[in-house]
């Protein structure tokens, strides 16, 4: 049997895969409360203990903002951690899965972006993303990269959740809508990792390399917000906020310690012909990730309406 190494199982991404990944092998989760991440030496020799055929990355800095001001941490965990990774796997002739980002590009024109475009990061969280991919690259021959966009999920902190919690509480909200992308769940990701996964194991290394994972479609911030708030009233989840009270606003009107990528489009065409794979569009994926979310919350006896 395959043993499968999970880094962060209880992320958003996290949190999924270990859902997803169970039918591929025997899964080892390794939390940040198992193991200090920072300390990648004993990281690295907790992995190797366990043999891995898979090891599967869901371990990132996040927090775009704060890349900018505490550079370091960002680097650990987006550049030095997936290197490190990478030489693992190479010396264990084991696959790795690693999740890279749109804001390795430089968000200009309207053009979906090409995995072979030319990246230019603006940001600092951008260029750690950046430097995590060439390493990988560089250090392992099995390996999957897929760079993704507008990460939410039912669980953990993002757009999706954070919305839902500001409609309940304010009467009017202001919502960038010159920023373009793909709203990609959680559980999307995960799904069609097992699925590259199971097909890459059996078709071999060459079928590594770097591949865009997201919905079909596209929309701004904005249009985001518009359609959960939607789901929302539609789902019977009372909110504060009337829907002419949400007001669509330009980058910059509302200034970040981060610059973001105006153009955030993914060209999907690679890893569906590689893979033989139809993406579904983002709006059916939020009607999925939303009732979720309305279930998880019932569930838990959290006060959805204020």
């Amino acid at each position: 049997m395959r043993n499968i190494v999970l880094l962060a199982p209880n992320g958003q991404v996290g949190f999924e895969l270990a859902r997803s990944l169970v039918g591929l092998g025997k899964l080892h989760c390794l939390s940040r409360a198992d193991i200090d991440f920072s300390n990648i030496n004993m990281l690295l020799a907790r992995i190797a203990q366990l043999q891995p055929d898979i090891i599967v990355n869901a371990a990132a800095w996040t927090a775009v903002d704060k890349a900018e001001t505490e550079q370091d941490g960002a680097y650990l965990l987006n550049a030095t951690l997936p290197a490190a990774l990478a030489t693992l796997a190479q010396q264990s002739n084991a696959w790795l899965v690693h999740y890279s980002s749109d804001y390795v590009y430089p968000g200009t024109g309207s053009n979906a972006w090409q995995e072979h475009d030319t990246t230019a990061p603006l940001s600092v969280y951008g260029q750690t993303k950046l430097a995590g991919d060439s390493a990988i690259q560089q250090h392992c021959a099995k390996y999957l990269i897929f760079r993704t966009s507008w990460v939410y999920a039912a669980r953990g902190n993002n757009f999706m959740r954070t919305m839902l919690k500001l409609a309940q509480s304010r009467e009017a909200l202001q919502v960038v809508s010159d920023q373009i992308g793909a709203p990609t769940p959680a559980r999307l990701i995960a799904n069609i990792t097992a699925l590259s996964l199971q097909q890459a194991l059996q078709r071999g290394e060459a079928l590594s390399g770097v591949y865009h994972l997201a919905p079909a479609g596209e929309t701004s911030w904005y249009g985001f917000a518009e359609a959960i708030f939607t789901l929302a009233r539609q789902h019977g989840v009372m909110l504060t906020l009337a829907p002419e009270k949400l007001s669509a606003i330009g980058t910059a009107d509302y200034p970040t310690a981060a610059k973001r990528p105006a153009n955030s489009r993914l060209c999907l065409t690679k890893i569906q012909q590689t893979f033989n794979l139809q993406m579904p569009d983002w709006q059916s994926q939020l009607a999925l990730t939303f009732i979720e979310w309305r279930n998880n919350t019932q569930v838990d006896n959290t006060v959805i309406c204020p």
